[in-house]
């Protein structure tokens, strides 16, 4: 069924203070810039220079006093205004061209008052032509005059800006605690400042030199980079620029050292720039809309139905659940951002329409919850949201009956019965009364000050994971909100059941952020090293039941979703291939029955193995590593087998030694494997002691003999007392004797007489004396 967009009237404006001269400006100034707080509850109206007073409003919804400002002809009115991304109160910015900013913010009186005022210039001369206001930073572009001389020298007339970029938080007495200014870019152009949540948009104008005016430079703070980028060319660069460890770029030197850049290209026809989330929206005057992504690629969005015909900068453009909506005058049209296809086109009653950025997350109030990621609509009749209404004949379920739905889900996983569990039995039922609570909670059938104490534990990881994704999207230390948020979702994850959902979700974390997923899964499992290459656990036996629990039958997961013991040896493989066998041995002494280690399933060295890949593909020296510490018998022999074809000698025989006592079969058949080898070259004529050391104490040394001969090589030719030069050395009676005293240190040895000349051997005393010879 098609959907169908929708214009809801969330106020007429009567709620905001000042309401009569909101309308007043919104009906009278086409002109009139507007922006909306964090929260969703102020907005600011500024005029452009030269307009009749007021140039300033502040109006709030709610009581409350507005803040209005005006400044006489003679003196110039702010170039810019922005809100603030404070959570403690609202606060606003002013900048005026001259360089000075003014801090604003409601205190806990009525009214607004001034909190700070300073001066972002440091050249005389200098004027400011571009600011914007990015999360706890304020940047702008400073134009140094012809003759000034500051710390960037003289530059030419082309390249006579700079861009700067300085902190700016709350804190303290006076409200504000400004950092030291920072200088970004150095003689370069003019250049337009857009900011959205996570980036910055340094965007040609119409005074920008013609040979750069195709270039546009994307600075995210939270990863420390700059993207230089030619959308027509389809040319990216990315190189550091983090104002923490000093960085700053001149513009010249940036641009000579990336190739293609400075080819001649007409500039950027732009009519209008609009940042998202998404990254920079571009319109230009045939109605074609692009969208400039983070990492500098271009892509087609659609075009519109007419070719913009006002001013630069006179459309509106926006996102919301994946739609991509533009205001040209008094139309409204709705694109499908993946397809570009037009999706509705809606002609409004008036042509002075502006679009507001939705709510920052974690700071809407209740009112703005159900709206949340929609546009916001602001004209002198009132403010709208624009979304999706849903098909009529769609009932949408209530709270209560969403609670039975998804608790029935949930006890049907874990439910050993086969039938099937309905809503209505446990709306009834006494066994399960956790559904019922929260049923009867979401009614208003609990005090507020019973469900605080259900919920408080629940309440504050909620409360901290929201602060967590506030300072996400805020890109401030991104890289380390990142790992906190994967951190925190494994340890979540590890206390669910790990089917289905869960699973696929435990899988997509482990694939996005590796090494935090793994920090997560280790503290988990409380693992440690304990000084001998070892692998130690204090963890309790539940949560390695759900680590190595293996796959149900019936309840295979999906094509590429791996069970979480799987998961981890594939991830400790990716990050520290040398922990996994001691990681699988720890593992097969956690495991009980049922639990994939002592089942009648896999083994879980064959688990970690099939990690690794199919055989011949595996890592030789990882193979070996997990076939000798699993401890089982044929995996052993196997992975001695291996080594005895690779001629390491040594570690073949190390391998054996430290099988215990509790495997004497496997110890002799190692000693076996090894024997048969010692009988047909003289490659481990070098080890004998360690051999020596194999042999097992109860082989006799008539069954010594009778090994050998088995594995001595069948004689072809005539013997002879001395082997030919270059050939192999036969195995000798002295050779024998070690083993032979080995297998003999209990005693004379049992068993017939092979040979008159055997007991030579076994005899110790002095030899007898040598018989007269015949003359």
């Amino acid at each position: 069924m098609k959907r169908a967009g929708t214009l809801r009237l969330l106020s007429d404006l009567s709620a905001f203070s000042g309401a009569a001269r909101l309308r007043e400006l919104l009906t009278g100034d086409p002109a009139v810039r507007v922006r909306g707080s964090p929260d969703g509850r102020h907005l600011l109206l500024l005029r452009p220079p030269g307009a009749p007073a007021p140039q300033l409003l502040v109006a709030g919804r709610g009581p409350g006093v507005e803040l209005e400002l005006a400044w006489p002809a003679s003196q110039l009115s702010p170039l810019d205004a922005f809100f603030l991304l404070w959570p403690v109160r609202p606060a606003l910015v002013l900048v005026w061209e001259s360089g000075l900013a003014e801090v604003w913010g409601a205190g806990v009186g009525p009214g607004w008052r001034l909190l700070q005022s300073t001066e972002l210039c440091s050249c005389e001369g200098a004027r400011v032509v571009a600011v914007a206001a990015l999360r706890g930073r304020l940047v702008w572009c400073e134009e140094h005059q012809a003759g000034a001389r500051g710390p960037l020298g003289r530059p030419a007339a082309a390249f006579s800006h700079c861009v700067c970029v300085r902190t700016l938080e709350p804190g303290g007495e006076a409200g504000t605690s400004l950092g030291r200014t920072h200088v970004l870019l150095q003689h370069c152009p003019a250049f337009g400042l857009l900011a959205s949540c996570k980036h910055l948009f340094l965007v040609p104008t119409a005074t920008t030199w013609p040979g750069v005016a195709h270039v546009l430079l994307i600075w995210s703070p939270g990863k420390g980079k700059v993207m230089v980028a030619a959308p027509r060319r389809g040319l990216s660069y990315s190189k550091s620029l983090n104002p923490g460890r000093g960085d700053t770029w001149d513009f010249r030197t940036l641009l000579r050292g990336l190739p293609g850049l400075l080819s001649p290209r007409e500039p950027l026809a732009v009519h209008t720039w609009a940042p998202t989330p998404q990254g920079l929206l571009l319109l230009d005057f045939r109605g074609t809309v692009s969208l400039v992504q983070s990492h500098g690629g271009t892509r087609a969005v659609g075009t519109l139905q007419e070719a913009p015909v006002g001013p630069r900068g006179s459309a509106a453009l926006g996102t919301f659940h994946g739609t991509l909506a533009c205001v040209l005058g008094s139309t409204l049209e709705l694109l499908d951002m993946g397809s570009g296809q037009l999706l509705e086109r809606k002609v409004l009653s008036t042509d002075r329409v502006h679009l507001l950025e939705p709510p920052a997350p974690g700071m809407e109030d209740e009112e703005e919850l159900e709206n949340r990621g929609s546009l916001r609509l602001l004209s002198a009749l009132g403010l709208f949201c624009v979304g999706w209404e849903a098909p009529q004949g769609v009932e949408l379920p209530s709270a209560k009956d969403m609670v039975f739905e998804e608790a029935c889900g949930y006890y049907q996983r874990r439910s050993l019965r086969g039938a099937q569990l309905t809503p209505e039995e446990l709306r009834h039922s006494s066994t399960f009364r956790a559904p019922q609570a929260l049923a009867s909670i979401l009614q208003g059938h609990l005090p507020p000050s019973t469900l605080l104490t259900m919920l408080r534990t629940e309440l504050r990881d909620y409360r901290g994971l929201e602060q967590l994704k506030a300072q996400l999207v805020a890109g401030d230390d991104e890289e380390a909100g990142w790992t906190e948020l994967a951190e925190q979702e494994v340890a979540r994850l590890l206390r669910t059941e790990l089917i289905g959902d869960q699973l696929a979700q435990l899988n997509t974390v482990f694939q996005a952020l590796p090494t935090a997923a793994w920090g997560a899964a280790l503290r988990a499992l409380q693992l440690q090293p304990d000084g001998n290459g070892k692998l130690r656990s204090q963890a309790p036996p539940d949560v390695w039941k759900k680590v190595l629990g293996g796959i149900t039958a019936g309840k295979e997961p999906p094509n590429g979703i791996l069970p979480p013991f799987e998961l981890l040896c594939q991830c400790l493989c990716q990050l520290e291939p040398r922990w996994l066998p001691p990681f699988v041995e720890l593992a097969q002494q956690q495991g009980g029955p049922g639990w994939g280690a002592g089942g009648p399933g896999l083994p879980l060295y064959r688990r970690a193995l099939a990690v690794l890949g199919e055989e011949g593909t595996r890592p030789e020296a990882l193979e070996l590593e997990l076939l000798l510490s699993s401890g089982r018998p044929k995996a052993v022999l196997q992975a001695v087998g291996q080594l005895v074809q690779k001629e390491q000698w040594e570690r073949a025989l190390d391998a054996g030694l430290a099988i215990g006592p509790s495997s004497p079969l496997l110890r002799s058949e190692i000693f076996k494997l090894l024997l048969a080898e010692f009988a047909q070259h003289r490659q481990l004529d070098a080890h004998l002691p360690l051999l020596c050391r194999l042999c097992p104490p109860e082989l006799a040394p008539a069954e010594l003999l009778l090994l050998l001969r088995t594995y001595l090589p069948d004689d072809v030719g005539p013997t002879a007392p001395f082997s030919e030069p270059g050939a192999e050395p036969p195995l000798t009676v002295g050779l024998l004797k070690a083993l032979l005293e080995q297998t003999g240190a209990q005693g004379w040895p049992s068993g017939p007489v092979l040979s008159p000349y055997e007991d030579i051997l076994w005899n110790h005393s002095t030899p007898p004396p040598t018989p007269p010879r015949d003359l």
